[in-house]
């Protein structure tokens, strides 16, 4: 099989897998908001990696009503414009619960007139040939089709760059309460801008007018789309894999005002450092009060505005660094990951298990590995 054989290949099972997991995402019943989006986004790359593939496909005729809609670039499956909205709003969905794609935000896609100008240029030149109103003289309408599709990448490069900018300043600004979506969030602005490094090493020859045959002859597509193909895997297999997020209730609350916080957040650290009550199963909100002498309500309030963190949250939190502290003590290797979990406070292995994958995005056994191993490398 030669190398272009490979690629479309390659693009082939791209395709197919955008396609199942753009499905699988669509109808979620977990992270339904965030995972729409992501569905969308990966629908679009989709789209452009069928878009190839049936440009290079052999089988298809040449004389056949495929090949000639593809010729006629009639139907727009190269939509980028929109790749850069959708990291945005992706981005704002996983970190905020309470967020929503309204009308506000549809302004944001009306850019994506660029991606479809070629095929109403083709439109125009078939309509004018319909009605008489235009000369059969394609030549010079496909060169401007050609053309335009070379520069319409600018445009496209440029708008997604400044996207994952906006995402960017976006996530230093956030507080985001589960550790492992910020972790992913983090990885997700990352990958797409070492896809930009790649797409602009590609695109300044390709946009040289003297260059643009060479560079399509030399390396074709593959240096954008066997990316694009990698990033439908790795998108679609992680979204699915992301654990349900954590959200709180929307509810009204009254701002605290400053001298509640500086009195309380005292006691309530003071209980947990101190006094160590997260090491009691079976510590709730009733039993923090009668020991702080502090209202539920002035708790909850105290822990969720002022430190963006629930009840439970707050209390695991100290959970898992003591737990994290007791795998870093040789006195305690004889414990199983269960003993080291109860000895921390937690009530159930299974609950402690979530807790911590969801806090440090990997499992107990995963954290313990990765410390046993820097164990050894220090020792060396």
């Amino acid at each position: 099989m030669t190398f272009a054989g490979i690629f479309n290949t390659l693009l082939l099972l791209g395709t197919l897998q955008g396609f199942i997991v753009c499905g699988m995402l669509f109808f979620s019943k977990v992270n339904i908001r965030q995972n729409k989006i992501l569905a969308v986004l990966i629908l679009l790359m989709t789209l452009a990696c069928l878009n190839l593939y049936l440009y290079g496909a052999t089988w298809i005729s040449r004389t056949s009503i495929i090949r000639a809609v593809l010729n006629l670039n009639l139907i727009p499956l190269v939509i980028v414009m929109p790749f850069g909205p959708l990291l945005y709003f992706y981005v704002k969905s996983v970190s905020s619960p309470e967020f929503r794609l309204t009308k506000k935000e549809r302004w944001h896609f009306y850019p994506v007139i660029i991606d479809i100008g070629s095929q109403l240029a083709a439109v125009v030149f078939i309509t004018g040939i319909l009605t008489g109103t235009l000369k059969n003289r394609p030549g010079p309408w496909g060169m401007f089709i050609d053309t335009y599709n070379v520069y319409a990448d600018i445009p496209r490069w440029l708008s997604v760059t400044i996207y994952l900018w906006m995402a960017s300043r976006y996530l230093t600004k956030v507080k985001i309460r589960q550790e492992s979506y910020l972790k992913w969030l983090h990885q997700f602005v990352r990958v797409f801008l070492i896809f930009q490094a790649i797409w602009f090493i590609y695109l300044v020859p390709y946009v040289i007018p003297q260059l643009t045959d060479w560079v399509l002859n030399t390396v074709d597509w593959y240096p954008v789309y066997i990316p694009l193909v990698i990033l439908i895997y790795y998108l679609g297999i992680k979204g699915l894999l992301m654990p349900a997020r954590e959200e709180m209730p929307a509810v009204k609350t009254t701002p605290i005002s400053a001298d509640v916080i500086t009195t309380a957040l005292p006691l309530l650290e003071k209980a947990m450092k101190e006094d160590k009550l997260y090491l009691d199963p079976a510590l709730n909100l009733a039993l923090m009060s009668q020991h702080t002498g502090l209202p539920q309500k002035t708790i909850s309030s105290v822990l969720n505005q002022h430190l963006q963190k629930s009840f439970n949250d707050f209390v695991n939190g100290y959970r898992i660094e003591t737990f994290k502290e007791k795998t870093a003590d040789s006195r305690f290797d004889h414990l199983t990951i269960m003993g080291l979990a109860l000895e921390s406070g937690f009530n159930s292995l299974p609950t402690f298990q979530r807790v911590f994958k969801n806090t440090m995005g990997i499992s107990p056994r995963e954290y313990i590995s990765s410390q046993q191993k820097k164990r050894v490398i220090d020792s060396e």
